[in-house]
């Protein structure tokens, strides 16, 4: 017995049930044209492409573009840049901080959270050298020999014309690497917490700069961080009163 594809069963079903309702008789030209169409459809969809239709402006008429046409993205803002290249440099050195934990306390609340903070920021720095290298903007500042190095495991501000808010102090990194146990404990929570609020800073001003953060990814992203930093900065502020 023949198969039909379903939608040809479908059709032939109508043709017949016209056919007996007028007493048409289906001829097998009529059964031929049938069923060739979907093929020729077919045939068309596939020379032809996915169809590309561009809207037209109030009054214009709308374009059909060639099926190989590409999105492009509108230019960002030039505070949408600043945050993002500023934001990378922020999160490597709470990365470098957290790195610091397995050999300087014993303190297994601390760790957890340790590893928790670098994950996500160690995500959020891939996140934002894509959305850079998406725009075609450098991910860092710094344009010197060596400044994908530089970028992830400098520490010193001084190394930027302004400082970044929350940024620890060269000295304030020396002394947190040569602290051990409770002390380091103490710095790392104050420094983290520091570090922190640092990043709400940069969110804020971001947000209330005029035309920056309206972008789509942008805006979802240092909305995440605001509301991620806001929830850490209550879980190290409770773990300093906790500790003895």
């Amino acid at each position: 017995m023949m198969s039909f594809h379903p939608n040809v069963r479908l059709a032939l079903l109508f043709v017949r049930r016209v056919a007996s309702c007028r007493s048409v008789p289906l001829t097998a030209g009529a059964l031929a044209c049938l069923l060739s169409a979907p093929a020729f459809a077919q045939q068309q969809s596939d020379s032809n492409g996915p169809v590309v239709v561009q809207p037209g402006a109030p009054g214009q008429p709308t374009r059909t573009l060639p099926s190989s046409t590409r999105a492009t993205l509108p230019p960002p803002s030039p505070k949408d840049v600043e945050f993002m290249q500023h934001m990378i440099t922020h999160h490597a050195q709470a990365v470098e901080m957290t790195a610091l934990i397995e050999s300087h306390t014993e303190n297994e609340e601390l760790k957890r959270l340790g590893v928790r903070i670098s994950r996500s920021q160690s995500d959020e720095i891939k996140l934002m050298k894509r959305w850079l290298e998406a725009r075609s903007k450098p991910t860092s500042t710094t344009t010197s020999p060596g400044s994908h190095e530089h970028e992830m495991h400098r520490t010193n501000t001084s190394d930027d014309q302004m400082p970044m808010p929350g940024m620890l102090t060269s000295e304030q990194m020396d002394a947190l690497r040569e602290a051990k146990d409770k002390d380091f404990d103490r710095l790392f929570l104050s420094g983290m917490i520091q570090h922190h609020h640092g990043a709400l800073v940069m969110v804020k001003e971001l947000f209330d700069t005029s035309g920056a953060g309206e972008d789509a990814e942008l805006f979802s992203f240092a909305t995440d961080v605001d509301n991620g930093q806001r929830a850490e900065i209550r879980v190290l502020e409770q773990m300093m009163r906790d500790k003895p």
